[in-house]
């Protein structure tokens, strides 16, 4: 019997990654990245029990090495909410709106009617990062930087602000691709209208508007 091993099925993942870049999933063949590996589809399928499983680990991997750093920095004293809600913003967009993530979303999202990838994606990656996000707004809102409400719904909703006008048209193939200031102007805008919503109202002095 075989000892799975730690290097094996990160080489494994690299070259799944590859393959999936290259020939998106449908196209794409667990025969190749066993190649690729240097192994049989016996051993990827020892690591993985489906293609599917293989590409939501592959995608996993490659999206924790872009988002741990970003949701390291939530982790840590924020004297501006509203500039660390913008930096972070903008990392994760351009991550998303990358012609490959682009190009992922639209194979999970073909793939979702056939097989339970949608869902597996959705527990492994957006669950995950909005617990984060959610985790985030709930340490703001308990030092009464934000008005108390569901952190969870207030991480789904940004999200939303975020993607709406960025992830979706290009997803849809409505926009081809957005520039580095688009993307910041798009962030802003998110940004500004969720802090509208979410913001604790600064006092008005003596207790009366105007006074």
């Amino acid at each position: 019997m075989r000892v799975k091993t730690e290097a094996k099925r990160d080489a494994i993942l690299a070259a799944a990654s590859q393959v999936f870049r290259d020939s998106g999933f449908e196209g794409a063949s667990m025969g190749e990245i066993a190649s690729r590996v240097g192994g049989s589809k016996a051993t990827l399928y020892g690591y993985f029990g489906s293609k599917e499983e293989l590409f939501v680990a592959a995608m996993h991997e490659e999206a924790s090495k872009e988002f741990e750093p970003v949701f390291a920095t939530l982790n840590n004293k924020v004297d501006n909410l509203r500039e660390t809600l913008q930096a972070c913003g903008e990392k994760v967009l351009a991550f998303l709106c990358s012609p490959d993530r682009i190009q992922t979303r639209r194979a999970i999202i073909a793939e979702s009617g056939r097989s339970d990838i949608g869902k597996r994606f959705y527990e492994l990656g957006p669950k995950v990062g909005f617990q984060n996000i959610a985790d985030f707004l709930d340490r703001q809102m308990a030092q009464g930087n934000l008005r108390r409400s569901d952190p969870l719904l207030a991480a789904i909703q940004l999200s939303a602000l975020l993607e709406c006008e960025t992830v979706m048209p290009l997803t849809l193939g409505v926009e081809e691709k957005f520039s580095r200031p688009q993307i910041r102007q798009a962030v802003e805008r998110a940004v500004k209208t969720f802090l509208a919503a979410y913001c604790v109202e600064a006092p008005t002095v003596g207790g009366h508007e105007g006074a």
